[in-house]
């Protein structure tokens, strides 16, 4: 379910009004014009990851582009001799 329009985006953040180059964002905020060109940190539950805004993110939420659980690998055996 969308945002109604008359609200506008959802955006949660303290320093939106400073020119600090590294934010951090919540995963559920939308990507505003505003911050095209930026590097924020993204708390993924575990750890911060920084990601680079460019300006086809604009309209997604933050969210999207942080990976939040590690990719699964088999752990290969040993060989008996």
């Amino acid at each position: 379910m969308s945002r109604s329009q008359w609200k506008g985006p959802y955006f949660k953040n303290a320093d939106l009004k400073t020119n600090v180059k590294t934010k951090i964002i919540t995963k559920n905020s939308t990507i505003i014009p505003k911050l095209v060109g930026n590097t924020a940190k993204v708390y993924s539950g575990r750890k911060f990851i920084k990601i680079s805004i460019t300006e086809e993110m604009i309209g997604h939420k933050v969210g999207e582009f942080t990976p939040t659980r590690e990719r699964f690998e088999f752990k290969k055996k040993k060989k008996k001799n």
